[in-house]
């Protein structure tokens, strides 16, 4: 399990295939001591066994569980960081009906690439940290929505779940405890805005994948009309060492703001691409030396930080800056999923933007019209410049389109549309500049 001394005192990691992987979420190296025994001789199981009071002590109530998560202050892991206790904390446990628990596994961020790998090499730590938070809330039912183009995860999920249910851990009166709770996985079918929480709750009740105006928010009106809390995949495998080890403990690794450790992806011109799980505040520097630094021994021109959506930040800036939600904010930019995107001195900035702007274009559900119509005017635009066809008013008029997007659109798709255009505009104007006074690139290597 993860050893807190490892981080006080040393500073050092493991590597996993050239991958930083701490053990507080990953199993192993191989995939294969994925399953329920090799879990449990991890200490998998012991917080539900605390919790219900099967480890010889007196248990814990829901509001103890609640208040150990606050006190982590683990934050969602899925991109908006919403602190996890307080978000358990809305739910209406008095509530005489039923109630849901969904777990976010629809990962379809451009460069994220860490749930998966979760459901993969250590699924039994989701399913735990869910039944745990279902305790805390009182619910019965809960789905894990699991993105449609990662079917292994799945199918990983799918017999995690069996030994789950076969050893008692899931299903009636778990444990032998008067606490149910039933746990189902649900396939999407590959929908970017299907990580939207209520466009999720959308598709997994059989309609089209868009979004709900909000309020009611889901912790009143959300799966089937019923209160429902909905956490991301890495957010659930950190409830088990909370419990475990304290909330306390959990905090120590990380930030007073942002507790614990965070799962990176770090991608593109990078030597060893892969996933790395950092604690929080980790500088940005140590994350692109664990990855082997820039491929070939480039310059860093920029870097995305968290996902696509997130705004880009100059290399010079981002080298001083920490790996966390505040300081990544500062930097003008958003932790977001932990989707790293690296580019060395070789990539052009218009190119990398009409790549993430047709990505936004196909992805939009088409009902917002600022989002359905203004995102393909942004992508026609930034087109427009890099293949030589731009005008000199298109700077400022992409600049305001995004604008006028951002913002103006039930979910936050528009504005992951929107961000990235205008960070790119801020900080490479020059480039845009030169795609149209002369027609060609400022990067005449560029691949």
């Amino acid at each position: 399990m993860l050893d807190l001394s490892k981080f006080q005192a040393t500073g050092k990691e493991t590597v996993f295939h050239g991958r930083h992987i701490e053990p507080q979420i990953y199993a192993g190296i191989d995939g294969s001591n994925w399953g329920l025994k090799d879990y449990e001789s991890r200490g998998g199981y012991a917080a539900l066994r605390k919790i219900l009071g099967k480890d010889g002590g007196e248990g814990m109530t829901q509001d103890q569980v609640i208040a150990e998560v606050k006190a982590s202050s683990l934050r969602g892991r899925g991109g908006a960081g919403f602190p996890t206790g307080l978000k358990w904390s809305f739910m209406p446990r008095t509530f005489p009906g039923q109630k849901y628990l969904v777990c976010n596994s629809d990962e379809g961020e451009p460069g994220t690439a860490k749930d998966r790998e979760i459901l993969r090499f250590n699924p039994h730590t989701v399913i735990e940290g869910m039944v745990i938070a279902a305790y805390a809330m009182g619910i019965t039912v809960g789905y894990n929505y699991i993105h449609g183009e990662i079917f292994e995860a799945y199918e990983r999920f799918e017999a995690a779940l069996e030994e789950a249910r076969a050893a008692g851990y899931l299903g009636n009166n778990i444990m032998g405890s008067d606490f149910s709770f039933q746990l189902h996985a649900h396939h999407g079918f590959g929908a970017y805005i299907c990580g939207e929480e209520t466009a999720l709750l959308e598709s997994l009740e059989g309609k089209k994948g868009q979004p709900r105006f909000k309020p009611p928010f889901p912790a009143s009106f959300g799966l089937y009309g019923k209160p429902t809390t909905i956490n991301n995949t890495e957010t659930f495998a950190a409830v088990p060492w909370i419990i475990r080890n304290g909330g306390e403990a959990f905090l120590a690794v990380g930030k007073p703001n942002a507790g614990g450790t965070k799962l990176f992806t770090i991608s593109g011109d990078v030597e060893l691409p892969g996933n790395y799980e950092i604690p929080l505040g980790t500088p940005f520097s140590k994350l692109l030396e664990l990855a082997g630094g820039v491929r070939g021994g480039k310059k860093l021109k920029a870097v995305i930080p968290g996902g696509s959506s997130s705004p880009v930040i100059p290399g010079h800036i981002m080298m001083d800056v920490t790996m966390d939600y505040d300081a990544i904010a500062k930097a003008g930019s958003m932790l977001g999923s932990g989707a790293v995107i690296v580019m060395d001195e070789t990539r052009c900035m218009v190119k990398a933007l009409q790549r993430l702007s047709y990505f936004y274009m196909h992805e939009s559900c088409g009902q917002c019209t600022p989002c359905r119509e203004g995102t393909g005017w942004l992508w026609r635009m930034v087109d427009r410049i890099e293949t030589g066809r731009g005008r000199p008013e298109d700077i400022d008029l992409l600049d305001n389109v995004a604008e006028n997007i951002q913002g103006r659109t039930i979910c936050a798709l528009g504005d992951a549309a929107a961000m990235p255009v205008r960070a790119f505009i801020k900080h490479y104007r020059d480039e845009f500049v030169h795609h149209i006074e002369h027609k060609t690139c400022t990067v005449p290597a560029y691949l």
